[in-house]
């Protein structure tokens, strides 16, 4: 089956002229019906996976007779996810697999947002194929539904909720331990044996792969399996993975923070458990890794957290600044460099909100990798987005603007033109990113902050054309698409190949053209 780039290199120029037009808001909704009837497969791609529809094209594309089209809308991620999950009783495999796949990216435009509905949920777990119900079926699930999941009345919606077992109430566990149905029982009864270590220790596999890794790391441990690590590990890698079991005896933690290793002693010094005198020579250990790792440990006292303040690598000296134990002044007077550069983008993850007092302290303090980490909090008060949003650190003003939604339209803007790292794309889709004013970068050396300028209805028209023959295809891109273009121009891109589909899609190309092109289609 050809993929989307495939469809799209296949497509000759009317075709693309056609794509286009399915993407042009000033096409009549009463021509969409016609493109997704008789169109080629690449505008067809285009009309439903890249915009929003009407509802009566929504029902359209739901019972297009092509499984093709009905899994580019599977895709959509411009739209609300009720609308993709009128899909989820599709009978072809490809559908519902893009269906559990989730959304594409939306970098640009309106996305949809929030996750499918909980019916949706539960059709999907209980009809669909296991191979399908990945990660991005995953991400589809709101929080609330995941915890309602081991009390649900269906049976294998139960026997999802199991996976949360270390965090249900011990009357869930018992109520799935009895569970009417076999499978949850079963799967409840698993959940039991991994916490037993006799059990971990007949079932782990003697070579590598994801379940011994998952054991060493997670599962809890004999003292024989311990052993056999600590003396004759399997694989190199097998110290540093159970340096982080939660199940570890005091003595076996002790031995591995003196191991040779410097990895092993870097993981073991992520442990909240460590003895005082694992800690104190891990904070004096040779390796500053280690002792960067170590700096962040709860339990440091007073000389421990001055001698790391006085560490001779920076890097240590930066990791225990943030401790929680300094007092402001305290925290002030520790040397520590703050790198500008950094990744800054946006936290996709489903978060769950932190101390309000928490994030006020960090929102409050005079450490900017404190503040970064209030910036990152999408529940921040009104008082602290707007003290936040004219800090002086970028970092901070950029993770505001990458994770907050009452960011103000001049902070997005500010953010983009300031921050050129990973992520940078995302803070053009938020909603409130703004557009007038923008013509003023119209000759800045970035192409992508010349491309702003495509945003703003003012530009003018000369300037317009001028950027459609800019160096950069991306400049390029936008440029054709803006109604401000001449239109002896916009006729002229409407035969150029690379720019064809994007002055198809130029709201101010005519509709007696529009119409035309759309006439001309053959019916199917």
């Amino acid at each position: 089956m050809p993929t989307p780039a495939d469809i799209w290199a296949d497509a000759d120029l009317p075709v693309r002229r056609l794509a286009g037009v399915a993407l042009n808001p000033s096409t009549p909704a009463d021509l969409l019906p016609r493109l997704l009837a008789d169109a080629p497969l690449a505008v067809r791609m285009v009309l439903c996976r890249d915009r929003v529809l009407p509802d009566a094209v929504v029902d359209a594309v739901v019972a297009h007779p092509d499984a093709r089209t009905r899994g580019f809308f599977a895709q959509n991620p411009h739209v609300d996810p009720a609308q993709r999950a009128l899909l989820v009783r599709d009978p072809d495999w490809f559908v519902r697999a893009h269906l559990a796949e989730g959304p594409r990216p939306a970098t640009t435009g309106p996305a949809g947002s929030g996750y499918l509905p909980d019916d949706a949920v539960v059709h999907m777990i209980t009809t669909y194929e296991a191979e399908l119900l990945g990660g991005g079926f995953h991400r589809q699930i709101s929080a609330e539904f995941r915890r309602a999941m081991p009390t649900h009345p269906e049976a294998r919606v139960r026997a999802w909720g199991t996976g949360s077992w270390s965090v249900l109430p011990a009357g869930t566990r018992a109520a799935l331990l009895a569970d009417p149905d076999d499978d949850v029982r079963r799967r409840a009864r698993q959940r039991v044996r991994e916490e037993d270590p006799v059990w971990v220790e007949s079932v782990l596999p003697s070579h590598a792969c994801h379940g011994r890794t998952d054991a060493l790391l997670h599962l809890p441990l004999t003292a024989k399996v311990v052993r056999g690590v600590l003396t004759d590990p399997f694989g190199a890698d097998d110290r540093a993975m159970i340096a982080r079991n939660p199940s570890l005896p005091p003595d076996a933690v002790a031995r591995l923070a003196a191991d040779p290793d410097p990895e092993v002693r870097r993981e073991t010094a992520s442990r909240a458990d460590l003895g005082p005198a694992e800690r104190r020579a891990l904070v004096a250990d040779p390796d500053p890794r280690v002792r960067r790792t170590a700096a962040r440990h709860p339990d440091l006292g007073p000389d421990e957290r001055a001698a790391l303040a006085a560490d001779a690598d920076p890097r240590v000296r930066l990791s225990v600044s943030v401790h929680p134990a300094w007092s402001e002044a305290e925290r002030a007077a520790i040397d520590y460099r703050v790198p500008a550069d950094g990744d800054f983008s946006a936290d996709l993850r489903p978060l769950p909100p932190r101390d309000a007092e928490a994030v006020r302290r960090d929102a409050l303090s005079g450490h900017p990798l404190l503040r970064r980490e209030a910036a990152r909090e999408r529940t921040l008060p009104p008082d602290l987005v707007a003290r936040l949003a004219v800090d002086d650190d970028l970092g901070v003003r950029v993770l505001l603007a990458q994770n907050h939604s009452g960011a103000p339209p001049g902070l997005l803007l500010s953010c983009f033109l300031a921050y050129t790292g990973s992520g940078r794309e995302h803070l053009l889709a938020r909603p409130d990113f703004p557009s007038a004013g923008l013509a003023v970068h119209a000759a800045d050396d970035d192409p992508a902050v010349r491309a702003l300028a495509a945003r703003d209805p003012e530009t003018e028209p000369h300037v317009v054309e001028r950027l459609t023959r800019d160096p950069d295809p991306a400049v390029r891109a936008a440029f054709a698409r803006h109604p401000n273009l001449p239109p002896s121009r916009l006729a002229e891109l409407l035969d150029d190949e690379e720019l064809a589909h994007r002055a198809a899609a130029n709201p101010a190309l005519p509709l007696t053209r529009i119409r035309r092109l759309v006439a001309a289609l053959p019916h199917g």
